[in-house]
């Protein structure tokens, strides 16, 4: 099933820098699908075209849409309320585009809401030289899990045994 993509607007980004694009699909009311990808730029001659670099949608999502909004209107963007099935496309910062990454790569396979929100907490406390480092672990390494399952341990608390 392929979906054309709405473009919303123009990114003023310099040209000797990498394009990113936030798409965003609601398939019904409260059921959102988000998605960054890296687009072929003057700084990314490799890519010829659009790459997927991480997607959330589901229960996870919803346990951090407020999350993901807020950093969207600090950067200026709002996206689209309705129940539209298109996708709609938002050019999005480098620094933006990271931190939502590594977001949705991480909590993609988790089911504790305690630790998705530890995790969520965590990674909006990085800054962007971190960020970028692991998330270019999770897409460039051998074992991207492996990358992944250490930054969650790192992100949430331990349990602690029952006393006796």
């Amino acid at each position: 099933m392929t979906s054309r993509v709405k473009r919303v607007s123009r990114s003023e980004t310099p040209e000797s820098a990498p394009r990113y694009e936030l798409r965003v699909r609601r398939q019904r009311p409260g059921g959102a699908e988000y998605e960054i990808w890296q687009m072929p730029a003057a700084a990314t001659p490799h890519l010829s075209t659009a790459v997927r670099i991480a997607g959330l949608k589901g229960r996870n999502l919803e346990l951090v849409e407020h999350r993901v909004l807020k950093q969207l209107s600090s950067a200026g963007l709002k996206p689209v309320q309705g129940a539209d099935e298109r996708k709609h496309g938002y050019p999005i910062s480098e620094d933006l585009a990271l931190a939502l990454g590594l977001l949705f790569r991480t909590l993609a396979p988790m089911r504790s809401r305690p630790n998705i929100r530890s995790v969520a907490e965590g990674i909006e406390a990085m800054g962007r030289e971190e960020a970028a480092y692991w998330l270019g672990m999770a897409m460039h390494r051998k074992h991207p899990r492996r990358v992944l399952t250490a930054l969650r341990f790192l992100l949430t608390e331990p349990k602690r045994p029952a006393a006796r």
